[in-house]
């Protein structure tokens, strides 16, 4: 991940056990980086792989061939769906 050029304005601060904060300078210093900029690298990279995955649905090759077999063919309406359908068509019939 390349280093913004962005202006940095917030400050975060976070307590880290000493021999953690052995493992990070020397991750740090293999990338040739300051602790800092590492920490926010590898946060900024696990935020963005923690809101991927809540926002991208992964589906098996046999889930995603149901599903599109569900898109192509869908099952008949359920018949509180066919009411539920009615009930708005009166809905937006009666606001005209």
């Amino acid at each position: 991940m390349a280093a913004t050029a962005t202006a940095r304005t917030a400050r975060v601060e976070a307590r880290i056990a000493p021999d953690a904060l052995a493992v990070v300078r020397r991750a740090a210093e293999l990338q040739g980086r300051s602790v800092s900029d590492f920490l926010v690298a590898a946060a900024l990279k696990d935020a963005q792989r923690t809101i991927e995955d809540a926002q991208i649905i992964r589906l098996s090759v046999q889930d995603q061939e149901r599903f599109a077999a569900l898109l192509l063919n869908p099952p008949p309406l359920a018949p509180a769906m066919k009411r539920a359908l009615k009930a708005r068509q009166r809905l937006l019939d009666g606001a005209k």
